[in-house]
């Protein structure tokens, strides 16, 4: 129960106006030791509940400890502008009995007016890294009175390049502070040393591996031979299988838009979002999967990370991941807080590998599915039998007995055998039925 954590009475009031009385195993955790004062390197896996674990040991920090004079007391640094709007709703709903407000720093807004909006001095800051860099160059705002820093994503952060500008927003921040790190993975090679520069004498709460298979998700892969015989999975699939929401991740922002449009063009409600949208249009997209104007998504990674919708109970996965953390950050948007989801990838013949690997890093196995009338020729590459030998040429057999004394045939000139020209791919489908 949370009331096992002596917090203050308008925090446990919003919490139980949200039904929220049971934590989550990284909240029963991390909560403690965040209140005490402790830095922390908390590895959890996605939809555990990390906001809920650093919102509240934070808001009981400022609601205890009231400095009205002061700036922004606490810094919560994510790496995609829908990461950070999702935490500053959470925050306003935890804290909406008190009077500790919260704002956003992100890009895809115009810099004067919320320069503006920021002179108000809202206690806590959620910002993504560019963002906030170019406000500091600009000197629109000061984190000389940071309490509290909370790195969210770290690694996420890290693989989208901020790394030199999470530098430079920790060495803004005071030495004299409580330091956060929250992650589903730290498998990128210089979270090292993130960690060590922002973090002194940390708790390490490592709650999951990150390999661990999400237990609550059925994962399946479709072969595929091209992207038209995709699409045409991708579209039977989202008419046939039940789902009250889903996402649709590809690897590429053409892509993005060509899919959204092909799936509207088969009057299936979809939405679009990738990282050349402006802020406002992204924030619609998002409004209308979670209202339910749309309940398809097409995606690139800018979402996989933190944004999380009721109902999300399907993913496919149109192009593979690049990376298995990815892979688990984009099937993680379904299964959530207990909750079954399937998580589905397309698979063409220069895929395979890449999904090989995926398994083999997840130490899981993805279940082979087909579609009927909808087959891949491409089934994967042949298996070699087992055998206690590597595979080669045979060798003839040789009897044995002394070599006849009759003339030796004369010797064959050395050179290269010549190829054999590849068999014709037969796509093995038949052509789409709409329905």
């Amino acid at each position: 129960m949370f009331t096992e954590f002596n917090l203050d009475e308008r925090l446990l009031k919003a919490l139980d106006s949200l039904s929220f009385t049971k934590p989550t195993d990284v909240q029963r955790e991390t909560i403690p030791l965040a209140l005490a004062g402790k830095d922390l390197l908390v590895t959890a896996e996605t939809g555990s509940g990390k906001t809920l674990a650093f919102g509240l040991p934070l808001l009981q920090r400022l609601q205890t400890n009231k400095q009205p004079n002061l700036g922004a007391r606490a810094l919560i640094l994510a790496p995609t502008r829908e990461l950070a709007i999702q935490i500053q709703e959470e925050i306003a709903k935890f804290a909406k009995f008190t009077f500790i407000n919260a704002d956003t720093v992100c890009g895809g807004e115009p810099f004067k007016p919320q320069a503006a909006r920021l002179r108000k001095n809202p206690e806590i800051l959620i910002a993504t890294p560019g963002r906030l860099v170019e406000h500091l160059d600009r000197q629109s705002i000061s984190l000389e009175d940071i309490e509290v820093l909370i790195l969210d994503e770290a690694d996420r952060m890290l693989e989208m390049g901020f790394e030199e500008d999470m530098n430079r927003i920790i060495s803004a921040c005071p030495e004299e502070r409580q330091s956060l790190l929250f992650s589903a993975t730290l498998g990128h090679k210089s979270m090292s040393s993130v960690v060590s520069s922002s973090l002194k004498e940390p708790e390490n709460l490592m709650l999951t591996s990150r390999r661990a298979a999400h237990i609550n998700i059925a994962q399946q892969i479709i072969p595929a031979i091209d992207n038209s015989l995709k699409d045409k999975q991708l579209a039977w699939l989202l008419t046939h299988e039940t789902y009250e929401k889903a996402i649709v991740f590809v690897n590429t922002k053409v892509q993005a838009d060509r899919l959204s449009g092909y799936l509207r063009y088969n009057k299936l409600k979809a939405g679009v979002i990738h990282g050349d949208l402006t802020q406002e249009q992204r924030k619609h997209a998002m409004n209308l999967l979670k209202i339910g104007k749309i309940d398809i998504l097409v995606a690139t990674d800018v979402a996989a990370r933190g944004l999380d919708v009721d109902g999300i109970d399907l993913v496919i996965n149109y192009e593979m991941a690049r990376k298995g953390d990815e892979h688990t950050h984009r099937v993680g948007r379904t299964g959530r807080a207990g909750r079954q989801g399937l998580a589905i990838s397309l698979i063409s013949p220069n895929e395979w590998n890449l999904m090989s690997s995926i398994e083999r890093y997840l130490k899981t196995h993805f279940e082979k599915r087909t579609i009927k009338g909808l087959e891949g020729s491409y089934l994967g590459p042949k298996k070699l039998k087992a055998s206690g030998k590597a595979a080669g040429p045979k060798k003839k057999k040789t009897a044995d007995k002394k070599p006849s004394k009759t003339k030796a045939a004369p010797k064959k000139r050395a050179g290269k055998r010549p190829s054999s020209p590849s068999a014709p791919i037969d796509d093995g489908f038949s052509p789409f039925k709409k329905r």
